[in-house]
């Protein structure tokens, strides 16, 4: 997840409001609204970045330690 907007550089904090495309390209909700929601890079649409509620470490730490909700 890309931590600033790739238009004007403002910080795109992980648990934050964020646009994204399909590739990932990610953007502030002030610079996707004056790009129309599109992407223009690829042209594609861009949509809310789901937030992240934990770091990849502590996810990553609960995998190894049983603590996550994995279907078996």
């Amino acid at each position: 997840m890309k931590k600033k907007c790739e238009r004007c550089a403002a910080p795109l904090p992980l648990d934050g409001e964020a646009l994204i495309c399909s590739f990932e390209c990610s953007f502030c909700a002030g610079c996707s609204a004056e790009m129309d929601h599109i992407c223009p890079n690829c042209g594609g649409e861009l949509h809310l970045r789901p937030p992240r509620v934990i770091t990849p470490i502590q996810a990553l730490t609960k995998r190894l330690t049983g603590g996550g909700n994995r279907v078996r």
